[in-house]
């Protein structure tokens, strides 16, 4: 599985501002263009991109949206340190540096979601409507005309609605979004279909009885059971043996938190 052509944007051929993103991007996440470092000028940039000068502002304005430089007016632009963003957006750039990186990422996500979602079930048990539940009834029972990828994405976003926590519905949507990327090889195995089209099952049983704590522990393990399965799959489809112990790396590429 390679990144090269990877880039924070689009995963179509990249354009020009896109490629100086990325170029950018690795270099200062490895380190290679320290904390507090001043960048070349959008002349100079533009020279060595073979590109022009508005090219190069449109790709320092994205970088300063995802908090990783910081430009300053008649001066110029400055690398700040990627661990302070404020910007979610940030990890999914992340993701397109290599990957090891994307790994890494991936996998704190997939912590995170872990740790978070089953309360939003919890949640969901206890506060849905009659309208979250027909709704979530219909993609979880019905909806054959979607994939399976799709309707688990429905199922997902209409359980952070039903939790009314607005933070819960935009942190479920941007789980989503991240796992909707790596969805394809997850849904090609057919036992991972099978295990998703029994969680639809389920997890809406216990939402319509407003038993908690059993939807609580439906989500965890279906979960447990993704996670561990989507490390498989990657790791397949690079030619490599699986990971163990869920796919989670064991240690942290230490040339990423270094001069942070």
């Amino acid at each position: 599985m390679t990144t090269t052509s990877d880039h924070p944007i689009s995963a179509k051929r990249p354009r020009a501002h896109e490629q100086v993103i990325h170029v950018l991007l690795q270099r200062i996440i490895r380190g290679e263009l320290p904390v507090g470092s001043k960048l070349a000028t959008e002349r100079a940039m533009a020279a060595k991109f073979q590109v022009n000068r508005a090219t190069v502002r449109e790709a320092l304005r994205y970088l300063e949206h995802l908090d990783l430089v910081a430009i300053r007016q008649g001066d110029g632009a400055y690398v700040r340190n990627f661990l302070h963003s404020r910007n979610p957006e940030t990890a999914k750039a992340l993701m397109h540096v290599d990957d090891a990186m994307r790994h890494e990422i991936l996998s704190a996500i997939l912590e995170v979601r872990r740790i978070n979602s089953p309360e939003v079930a919890h949640a969901a048990a206890l506060k849905r409507s009659p309208d979250h539940l027909a709704q979530l009834r219909e993609v979880a029972l019905g909806r054959r005309d979607l994939s399976v990828l799709e309707r688990d994405k429905r199922v997902h976003h209409l359980i952070g609605l039903a939790s009314g926590n607005i933070v819960q519905i935009l942190m479920t949507n941007f789980y989503e979004d991240f796992f909707y990327e790596f969805g394809h090889l997850y849904f090609e195995n057919r036992t991972n279909i099978a295990r998703s089209e029994a969680f639809h099952q389920h997890i809406y049983h216990a939402i319509r009885e407003q038993n908690a704590g059993v939807a609580r522990g439906i989500m965890r393990d279906v979960l447990q059971y993704a996670e561990h399965a989507i490390f498989q799959e990657i790791e397949r489809h690079a030619g490599k043996s699986p990971v163990a112990d869920g796919g989670t790396s064991s240690t942290i590429n230490g040339a990423y938190w270094s001069n942070q």
